[in-house]
């Protein structure tokens, strides 16, 4: 029963997904991997919030650990389907040269240790064949654990593959979130049972939170849309678009990827602000920040 509803839940919020563009697919998809990884980090005990993932890393505040905030850069893109789950050295970025993420990274094994080490993940895996993919990637993310496959301080790497795993099969959906539920089971071991139900009613809620989140970003946009309607031109949805599908937005942002000033782009955004449907949470004059208001 457990099983069924997260897959379902899963279904549901994939079936939302494939129901869009792929531009608008694939900005909501990096949403989602914004905000997993945010909860990913907390669970790894090192928070980061979340307007700083999207700043540069140069730009990231000194009390920020350097180290979480480059694997967390990374575990961004694995979510949004970088790496092959088949080829973990692709998956984990291991091809390049010199693509350590800090310090710990040294410590993790290579050459022909690394390869032994995948070999026992994937021969452990294979006790799981015919098994649903839900089941093979909380047991995968357990297992994972148990393996020298991550140093220490890269949980997040066991909890991207899990993520991924569980959408192997799925349509446009390429990784299934749990968000904050998963902080239940992403570092916990005991009993496989209850932790094989704990972990599907975390996949459950997580999905059924992703798909309330895209509802209520399709509601904001087409209530921005009728309100920004006797705005002249393009720009006012360029701007409308960027918002849904990136949790906050700079003026700096804006001007990149709508193409437009980024003065025009300041003015937008104070006139969606005054129309109640964006607001600014930085607070400050610099480097401001601005989020839709759901």
């Amino acid at each position: 029963m457990d099983l069924a509803q997260a897959a379902q839940a899963i279904g549901r919020l994939d079936g939302l997904l494939a129901g869009l563009d792929e531009t608008m697919r694939r900005g909501l998809i990096a949403r989602l991997a914004f905000s997993e990884v945010v909860s990913m980090l907390w669970a790894a005990g090192t928070p980061i919030p979340q307007d700083v993932l999207i700043r540069d890393l140069a730009d990231a505040p000194a009390s920020v650990d350097l180290e979480a905030l480059a694997l967390a850069r990374w575990a961004i893109g694995r979510l949004q389907g970088r790496g092959r789950l088949e080829a973990l050295r692709d998956f984990l970025g291991l091809h390049r040269a010199g693509q350590g993420r800090g310090d710990s990274d040294l410590l993790r094994p290579t050459g022909a240790d690394f390869d032994s080490e995948t070999e026992g993940f994937a021969a452990g895996l294979d006790a799981l064949e015919g098994c649903h993919a839900i089941t093979r990637a909380a047991f995968g993310c357990r297992l994972w654990r148990l393996t020298d496959l991550s140093p220490d301080g890269h949980q997040l790497e066991a909890m991207c593959w899990a993520a991924r795993a569980m959408a192997d099969s799925a349509g446009p959906l390429v990784m299934v979130p749990m968000g904050q539920a998963g902080r239940r089971v992403w570092t916990i071991g005991g009993d496989a049972e209850e932790f094989l139900r704990t972990w599907c009613g975390a996949v459950a809620t997580g999905c059924e939170a992703g798909f309330r989140v895209i509802r209520q970003l399709m509601e904001w946009a087409d209530r921005a849309r009728r309100t920004t309607a006797r705005i002249k031109g393009s720009n006012a949805g360029l701007v409308i678009d960027a918002l849904v599908v990136h949790p906050v937005v700079s003026a700096a942002a804006l001007e990149a990827e709508a193409a437009i000033s980024r003065d025009t782009a300041e003015r937008l955004l104070a006139r969606l602000q005054g129309l109640g449907l964006v607001r600014e949470i930085t607070g400050g004059t610099r480097f401001r920040l601005w989020t839709a208001v759901l």
